[in-house]
């Protein structure tokens, strides 16, 4: 080439230095080579695409675990991957040797490689060479890093005994890899089969509860604590002539069994047999050594955490009730999942107790703390509520024993300081009449989910949480569950998971009670899954891995004819949708919770001025009983008919015996028209006298869509 002529293409040149292009995407599993590099491969003199597997084909079987290995370690290290593969014919036969020369890059999103190389043919120098030390040296080194590296990686992160076993299956050893394997544990003087790979079901029968004094590797690995390396059939049958024809029908080349040690202690042994003879050179014995100290650690720390979930699983299982008896004309469903983290135990919990009344009490707590002494204080707090619901008690009176006896317990413990507080809700329940009397203790309220889907939060009075002060009081609240409704009661840990608040996370639970079709059991999987998505790792139902808090739900449905509580029958809505609250002298600040009640009660209403309409009206009849009695009052709202064609009928009861009158107020009084608005607002009202007090009602109509209100039997009103 005279100066100043243009340079040859790269392909030209490569060329003329009988180096090859390639390219490799284990995305696609494609290799693209020219055509040199089709040649040094034993191919056709062309340009081509091949398969993974077409390539494996043309490489010693061995020398394919090496290019994967260095590729790993290459990208993990931002350096070039350079390797020494044999080259294959048709008939299995070393044609010559290339060196493979490439830049791997690695996409985390594929998690895939691709690789951009050149093949160059070597020549192999002769044995014992310094070139030839060099060379070998220097790849393998390479291969026995990423090697380990990735096999500590995977081992420190399976998580039980049969994870590790895979993992250490599919290990890919640089050079050499085992085709089976074994692990050997001990049971006082004798070997057990921990698990095994490349063997048949059953074929690990002679080997099991074999003693520790017989003629057998593996057993003298875990006498001595030293490893033996058996090169050859021959070899294996001179030094073990015993138990030599048990090993003899695997038809193996080569054997190495090395002990697991952890701090010192030999805990088993571990087999790696291999299909062809294998010399096991210094080098490959420590790769050996290694992996076996691994694979000793990675076994106690599953050993260590399947034997601490077994024991937090039954103690929590043995604090955990069972539901029953059956309820007559009731329905009950109930979940609970402890947090992901720690000892996977902690302080919620749930109780149903049959009572000396006939009715059925259900309790729902959370112990503060996800330890193993909030777990223990849950314990002996369900007991005593148990034990004090069992005595006939009424909720006030069961709470308030109750926080006397968390606060005795709690404050006489080793570390005075650690002073624990449990939040409750108690619900006596009537099921004959659906009657619930609720006492709570610094808990969520709870939220009734009606026959036609509607779903309200109940705001009941409450206390201080359980075992903050032993003379707190615990107000009744009571309610009446109507046939097909369904009351949910739960711990904090549903609602406030996932980066969710009180607020936003009501948002979410009322929105899987209102949309969900199904039985109970449906509904309480539905919840938790919703929250945190399924798993394997459960107690009663589909539950998740990873958990925020500990989990307490619990379902109580009144049945009526189709309502889905105890089968799978869609909910057919009711034309009645009715709610009751008390709103006594002492607590004002409830008319606010009447109002809010009102307007979720109305929360699909047509008209949105009729809603305003209802809660003012609402408000000035709730505070005319405050103001102008001294006895509380109590709110029935309900709504009849078909959508379109709706009644609204608000009732306010009270027992003062002064029948409330039209005054006509001068412009700058401050009270007296509460009347005059219920006339000019109200479709309908009146004031019915009862043997002791009075109520005053008032009726509105839901617009037809025609422009004109509907009353209650679909005619348009006049």
């Amino acid at each position: 080439m005279r100066t100043g002529e243009p340079l040859p293409a790269v392909g030209q040149v490569l060329a003329a230095l009988a180096t090859g292009l390639w390219h490799w995407d284990t995305a696609t599993k494609l290799v693209t080579v020219d055509a040199e590099a089709a040649r040094l491969l034993g191919l056709p003199v062309e340009q081509a695409t091949l398969t993974e597997a077409q390539v494996r084909a043309r490489l010693h079987p061995v020398d394919w675990n090496e290019i994967v290995s260095v590729v790993g370690l290459a990208a993990a290290e931002g350096t070039l991957a350079e390797v020494r593969v044999r080259i294959m014919d048709e008939r299995g036969r070393v044609i010559r040797t290339v060196r493979s020369r490439s830049k791997p890059s690695y996409d985390r999103e594929l998690r895939a490689f691709e690789l951009i190389g050149t093949l160059q043919e070597v020549t192999d120098p002769s044995p014992g060479t310094p070139a030839d030390r060099r060379t070998v040296t220097g790849d393998w080194r390479r291969s026995r890093e990423a090697f380990l590296l990735d096999a500590g990686r995977a081992l420190a992160e399976a998580r039980s005994t049969a994870e590790v076993l895979r993992v250490a299956a599919g290990l890919s050893m640089p050079g050499f890899s085992p085709d089976g394997l074994a692990v050997f544990g001990v049971e006082g003087d004798r070997l057990t089969i921990i698990g095994h790979h490349g063997h048949r079901p059953g074929d690990e029968g002679p080997f099991s509860h074999m003693a520790l004094a017989t003629d057998y590797p593996a057993a003298e690995v875990v006498r001595t604590g030293r490893a033996v390396y058996l090169s050859s059939p021959e070899h294996y049958k001179a030094r073990y002539p015993l138990t030599w024809p048990l090993a003899e029908q695997f038809g193996r080349q080569s054997w190495a069994f090395l002990p697991l040690t952890v701090a010192g202690r030999t805990m088993g042994a571990w087999m790696a047999a291999f299909a062809y003879p294998v010399a096991f050179t210094p080098d490959e014995r420590s790769v050996l050594t290694t992996v076996a100290r691994m694979l000793a650690q990675a076994l106690t720390r599953a050993g260590a955490a399947e034997s601490q979930r077994e024991l937090t699983d039954g103690l929590q299982r043995s604090m955990m009730p069972t539901l029953g008896p059956e309820i007559p004309g009731m329905s009950v469903a109930a979940r609970y999942i402890p947090t992901g983290g720690g000892l996977q135990v902690g302080g919620d919990w749930y109780d149903m107790i049959p009572l000396p009344s006939g009715r059925i009490a259900l309790v729902i707590g959370d112990v503060q703390g996800h330890d193993v002494r909030a777990a223990g204080l849950m314990g002996q707090l369900r007991i005593a509520l148990r034990a004090y619901a069992s005595e006939g008690h009424r909720p006030d009176a069961v709470l308030s024993r109750a926080s006397r006896f968390l606060h005795g317990i709690s404050t006489t413990d080793e570390d005075p300081t650690d002073l624990r507080f449990a939040t409750c809700l108690y619900v006596e329940a009537d099921p004959e009449t659906g009657v619930l009397d609720i006492a709570r203790a610094g808990h969520p309220d709870p939220a009734i989910r009606m026959a036609d889907g509607t779903v309200l939060k109940r705001p009941t009075a409450g206390g201080l949480p359980l075992g903050i002060d032993p003379d707190a009081d615990y107000p009744t609240t009571q309610l009446v569950l109507e046939p097909g409704e369904t009351m949910l009661i739960c711990t904090d840990g549903l609602i406030e998971t996932g980066g969710h608040d009180l607020e936003t996370g009501w948002v979410r639970i009322r929105t899987i009670l209102e949309e969900h079709k199904g039985d109970l059991e449906e509904l309480a999987d539905s919840l938790v899954q919703a929250v945190h998505g399924p798993s394997s790792h459960h107690t009663t139902g589909p539950l998740a891995d990873r958990r925020e808090d500990d989990i307490a739900v619990l379902l109580l449905c009144r049945e009526a004819e189709g309502c889905g509580c105890g089968d799978t029958v869609t909910v057919r809505p009711r034309r009645v949708r009715r709610t009751m609250l008390t709103v006594a002298q002492a607590e004002p600040e409830r008319v606010a919770v009447a109002r809010q009640q009102l307007r979720e009660l109305l929360h699909d209403w047509s008209s949105a001025d009729q809603v305003d309409s209802a809660v003012l009206l609402l408000s000035e009849m709730l505070t005319n009983v405050l103001v102008h009695t001294d006895t509380d009052a109590l709110l029935v709202a309900e709504i009849a008919g078909e959508p379109g064609a709706r009644r609204i009928r608000v009732e306010v009861t009270d027992a003062g015996d002064d029948l409330p009158h039209r005054r006509r107020p001068g412009e700058l009084a401050s009270s007296g028209r509460g009347l005059m608005l219920i006339e000019l607002l109200a479709h309908a009202w009146g004031v019915d006298p009862r043997g002791e007090g009075k109520s005053i009602w008032f009726e509105l109509y839901e617009p037809d869509g025609s422009g004109g209100d509907a009353e209650p039997d679909g005619q348009p009103k006049p």
